[in-house]
């Protein structure tokens, strides 16, 4: 089979499109044909040799997919059949023709969604959805614009909370807010630290360290899955953090248990992309080829995108 490889970490250009074995489904595995997957900043630190696959996981990127089912290893328990179309959550191995998960980290894509659509769901609303947000709670959420960022403010929607997000650009804060965005700021222009967020969902980091601990409420949480922004912090971090007892939490999917993914899988908010309610959707910024797959992790490395950047494998996705 075709699958992306990374001889020497490095930029774009390292990425090779080279012929590998076909993995073979273990117990309790089922084969996928892989008909799109979705790049994740994830993706673009592994390239460059900075965020590494678990211990005796696919060294291919990819955590999200889906296809088709191709075959079953022995001991799956549920009726999968051939050709049903699914989609996975992923340690690694997206980036190539076919994959072999657990049978637990997939779904039935529902009828309304194409498989393009549904390899933007998996790794991006399971972050967001992280969030347990309440009822009325205000959520700022950072790169308003971002495949993450994009899920988060449907889910908080959802939930009957309040999100207002940042970006990095007017166009992106217009998308936003026609998902549901009570408000946005432009961070290249003007501060967010105008305090009230119960909530911060945060890829960024370092850089917006001081911001963040001034707009967050008393007793508020600030969830953090990404470090874009740098991962060196430089002042009274704990002590701001500490006079507003706030709860600092953090997230990776890709390191945690099969167990705990499995747990976390059974996603509750996926009947709401059922064609019956249809209340929520992936944002797809743009599709690319497998051959093309550099031009994709280019065009994310210059944070171009609005929503999920996708790699077809079949034009007809």
């Amino acid at each position: 089979m075709q699958a992306v490889c990374v001889d020497v970490p490095g930029g774009p250009e390292s990425l090779l499109l080279r012929s590998v074995s076909r993995p073979q489904p273990k117990d309790g595995e089922v084969l996928i044909k892989v008909h799109a997957a979705a790049l994740n900043r994830a993706d673009l630190l592994q390239r460059r040799g900075l965020y590494p696959p678990p211990p005796g996981e696919s060294d291919i990127m990819g955590l999200e997919v889906a296809g088709t089912v191709d075959s079953l290893g022995p001991g799956v328990k549920m009726d999968w059949k051939p050709d049903d179309r699914i989609m996975a959550l992923l340690r690694g191995g997206g980036y190539a023709e076919y994959v072999s998960v657990p049978e637990e980290l997939l779904m039935s894509v529902p009828s309304n969604l194409t498989l393009s659509q549904a390899a933007a769901i998996p790794e991006a609303w399971l972050t967001a959805f992280q969030l347990l947000v309440k009822e009325g709670e205000v959520v700022l959420v950072h790169a308003g614009g971002s495949g993450v960022g994009t899920a988060a403010v449907q889910l908080v929607r959802l939930f009957g909370a309040v999100p207002v997000v940042t970006a990095g650009s007017e166009e992106k804060l217009k998308m936003a807010e026609k998902l549901g965005a009570a408000a946005g700021f432009n961070y290249r222009e003007e501060s967010f630290a105008k305090g009230g967020a119960n909530v911060i969902l945060d890829c960024i980091g370092g850089c917006n360290w001081e911001q963040n601990v001034s707009c967050l409420s008393v007793d508020g949480r600030w969830v953090l899955y990404g470090t874009m922004g740098g991962r060196a912090v430089e002042g009274d971090l704990l002590g701001k953090l500490l006079s507003k007892r706030g709860h600092l939490l953090s997230s990776l999917l890709r390191s945690r248990s099969l167990q705990v993914r499995k747990q976390n899988f059974a996603l509750p908010f996926l009947p709401h992309f059922s064609a019956q309610s249809a209340s929520l959707r992936p944002v797809i910024d743009s599709s690319f080829s497998l051959e093309d797959v550099a031009e994709a992790h280019r065009h994310m490395e210059a944070n171009r995108n609005m929503g999920k950047i996708i790699i077809n494998q079949n034009p007809q996705s």
